[in-house]
């Protein structure tokens, strides 16, 4: 028996769906505004993506935790 993921992760099947790239895209987009704080680079993915809210920051908090910052 597996353990649900949970956390920012459990978004990761949706965004993938809904944005149509692997979380790994959204990761690697995120290495151009590394310098950005949280928020910047939430917004960064909200105007240059059009990406939702909880999917930006769901994105942004799990990438900012795995780079250490």
């Amino acid at each position: 028996m597996s353990e649900k993921v949970q956390g920012p992760a459990s978004y990761f099947p949706s965004i993938e769906k809904k944005y149509g790239q692997p979380i790994q895209h959204w990761f690697d987009a995120l290495e151009a505004v590394k310098d950005l704080k949280h928020m910047e680079q939430v917004a960064w993915l909200k105007s240059e993506h059009a990406m939702g809210h909880g999917h930006a920051n769901a994105i942004v908090g799990y990438w900012r935790a795995k780079n250490g910052l």
